[in-house]
């Protein structure tokens, strides 16, 4: 384990903050997150708990859980919202492509977190800590949104180095750094040390994280059963679990990107749609999906974004195809505005095995464009899968994207 990296990414108040978001793209003038605010509850009512809180409403006392009648004593001024169950969970789906595209390696552990082993990426980056500042600014910088991302050598020391200030930070919580950073903490911040176990300790005269870590394991057994022996091993980072992927049924596959600089015109954009597409494309093959649906997003400079989609003749994981789909799509949609951001998603996904019944029109449709999925751009297809498999996405370009005025940030 001892070469081992982990990293743990944590949205920043996500409910609040996909709230925020969403009503700032509907026209809102009001940022919640710059408010006193909260999402849950009834607000006609008065009653339900506090779900997510920003950080000036945490200024007033206001935490995660109580009762919205206390926080509205709390704070009489108080914004409340109620929740979108199904808005979160699509952009927790965008925040998982959006990782899953720069390491597979990820193990999500709620709607908003998830682990990423970062080994397999190391060669790309300087040092843990670049990596890590990277996917921060990317997320915030792609999809609107914060997040923190914890640092170790060890799955629960990372989770708990997420927990460190925020927001839209990075903090490492190495095993040797534990004496400094974690030891003088409260036992309420421990992961897993819930209201109950702090009482029972307190009750024993363990306050710190340090505390507990050097008490005796019979002690905190006899009072806290095995729970208790799982506190000690945290106190100590003593955690030997590795990543252990889980795999989820998509409904689509996408990546968007923010662009260095803005895209002016048409010869600046395709590279990037290029690009984008070969990412795309590339995970379905290696989800052995087709996608039977390609969309195309656009936001300019101006934060304004509009999106078109359009059915495939035959359903595809050809790069060439989706590129070529993304791109009468970018010509249908653009109204010559600088590009800030662009994006390719594919959807109504099939399992390459699954046969396909085409129709009369789908077979017109066909007839009339040379077939995407030919056998030499199949074969095309998988040797450049197989080259970035081993060496990475980036040991091989197209000739196209190695001078493009507007290269993304991310591919």
């Amino acid at each position: 384990m001892e070469d081992r990296i982990f990293f743990h990414i944590d949205v920043n108040s996500a409910f609040l903050s996909w709230t925020a978001l969403s009503m700032l793209q509907e026209g809102s003038e009001t940022d919640l997150r710059l408010i006193p605010s909260i999402v849950g509850g009834d607000m006609a009512k008065r009653h339900g708990v506090v779900l997510a809180k920003s950080l000036p409403a945490k200024a007033y006392g206001i935490v995660t859980g109580e009762p919205v009648v206390n926080a509205l004593r709390k704070c009489p001024t108080l914004t409340m919202v109620p929740p979108d169950h199904d808005m979160y969970h699509r952009r927790s789906q965008e925040l998982m492509g959006l990782l899953s595209d720069i390491c597979p390696d990820i193990e999500q552990v709620s709607i908003d977190e998830c682990y990423m082993d970062y080994t397999p990426i190391a060669k790309k980056y300087s040092s843990p800590e670049e990596a890590a500042c990277q996917i921060k600014d990317l997320v915030r910088d792609t999809l609107g949104f914060t997040v923190n991302v914890g640092i170790s050598d060890r799955k629960v020391l990372a989770k708990m180095a997420s927990d460190f200030k925020k927001p839209d930070l990075v903090h490492t919580l190495y095993a040797r750094e534990i004496p400094d950073k974690m030891w003088p903490l409260p036992v309420s911040s421990l992961f897993l040390c819930g209201q109950s176990s702090v009482e029972t300790l307190r009750k024993l005269g363990i306050l710190t994280i340090g505390d507990l870590a050097h008490a005796r394991r019979d002690i905190l057994e006899a009072h806290l059963k095995s729970h208790g022996i799982t506190l000690w091993q945290y106190a100590n980072g003593i955690d030997d679990s590795d990543i252990t992927p889980k795999p989820v049924k998509m409904k689509g596959v996408g990546n968007s990107t923010t662009l260095q600089r803005d895209a002016l015109t048409r010869e600046d954009a395709q590279p990037v749609l290029l690009s984008l597409a070969e990412s795309v494309a590339g995970r379905l093959r290696a989800s052995k999906e087709l996608a039977g649906m390609v969309s195309t997003e656009i936001k300019y400079a101006t934060f304004q974004s509009v999106s078109h989609q359009m059915k495939l003749p035959t359903p595809t994981a050809s790069s060439q195809a989706i590129y070529e789909a993304a791109c009468r799509l970018f010509d249908e949609l653009w109204n010559g505005q600088p590009i800030r951001l662009l994006g390719v998603r594919t959807s109504k996904l099939v399992p390459e095995t699954e046969p396909v019944q085409l129709s009369l029109f789908d077979y017109q449709s066909a007839a009339s464009q040379p077939a995407p999925d030919s056998e030499r751009q199949q074969r095309l297809d998988k040797a450049l899968d197989n080259l970035r498999s081993k060496y990475g996405k980036d040991i091989i370009k197209r000739g196209s994207l190695m001078d493009s005025p507007a290269n993304p940030i991310s591919s």
